[in-house]
């Protein structure tokens, strides 16, 4: 079995977390959140990114602002709403309680990396 499949498929299953994340941290541009997942390991693809933004906005998770740019177009950037703030919230307990179950699984104690 391709371990590398399985990977892709566990980092694509929490790009929206990660998004949410880096913006909790304060307002974005797309390419600045490109880099941080890239730098994470989280993300390849450019085309990747674009719909989960579409798709948390749509959700009212995340609103945008353009400012003008020194060079170029103007910059669309990325911040959190309340509700996204509420929604990574819930989503960190969420994370932090499966953490806390895979460890289980594997029999190390609550909070003990694996």
């Amino acid at each position: 079995m391709n371990t590398e499949n399985t990977k892709a498929q566990m980092r694509k299953g929490i790009l929206e977390y990660c998004i949410l994340a880096i913006l909790s941290r304060g307002s974005a541009y797309a390419v600045d959140i490109i880099n941080e997942l890239r730098k994470a390991e989280l993300i390849v693809v450019e085309g990747t990114l674009y719909p989960l933004l579409t798709r948390q906005k749509n959700a009212g998770l995340l609103s945008y602002r353009w400012e003008e740019s020194p060079q170029g177009p103007p910059r669309k950037y990325y911040e959190l709403t309340e509700q996204g703030n509420n929604y990574l919230t819930d989503l960190d307990q969420a994370w932090q309680e499966l953490i806390d179950s895979v460890n289980q699984l594997r029999g190390n104690k609550k909070g003990r990396k694996i």
